[in-house]
């Protein structure tokens, strides 16, 4: 064993909890990787730190706003129950050009909440950040920034990070010995 993989009988049980408003952008990305991953999808609203506790693997999403998660989430983590052994994953969609968004750019937006789930005994195995459909503002005027995504494309990188993530944790038998790293490119997994 190279001490990532999981000896615990028990199946993963896995949560996806997202924040997801305008046009539903970090929504479609959580309904994907919780198809994959076999995993209940709720909003901070919907769930409670207690319950998140007992959950293996929970993943946490958000459409960023002022580069960072939405507030919702963030007031989660902090409740959030001091645990060991339990696993999370992040990923966002972002308004920001796609073009200029990289892997820097994504890890610097999920910051503040890997942080918090870090400071609360999470052990983070993966992010993912994807362009998202922004209207916000005066882009309204102009159609906006980023239409028609999350594309096929997002949709198909979301669903390789997370069967990723199910090798990592266990949810699937095969080498667990690398981290999410899916190609670091922008749009992809990070």
């Amino acid at each position: 064993m190279n001490g990532n993989e999981r000896t615990d009988p028990r199946p993963v049980k896995s949560l996806v909890v997202v924040f997801s408003y305008h046009h539903k952008n970090t929504e479609k990305i959580a309904n994907i990787i919780a198809n994959v991953i076999d995993a209940e999808v709720k909003t901070p609203q919907q769930v409670t730190p207690e319950e998140i506790a007992e959950y293996d693997l929970a993943g946490f999403g958000s459409g960023i706003y002022g580069a960072t998660f939405h507030a919702s989430l963030l007031d989660l983590a902090d409740r959030l129950l001091q645990v060991r052994g339990k696993k999370a994953f992040i990923f966002s969609t972002y308004g920001a050009p796609a073009s200029v968004a990289d892997r820097a750019f994504v890890l610097n937006n999920h910051s503040q909440i890997r942080e918090k789930l870090q400071a609360k005994g999470y052990t983070v195995t993966g992010e993912f950040g994807c362009a998202g459909w922004n209207t916000n503002s005066f882009l309204k005027l102009f159609g906006g920034l980023n239409k028609d995504r999350p594309n096929a494309g997002d949709l198909m990188n979301a669903e390789a990070f997370a069967r990723e993530l199910k090798q990592l944790t266990g949810l699937e038998k095969k080498d667990t010995s690398k981290r999410c790293s899916q190609n670091l490119e922008p749009d992809a997994s990070i």
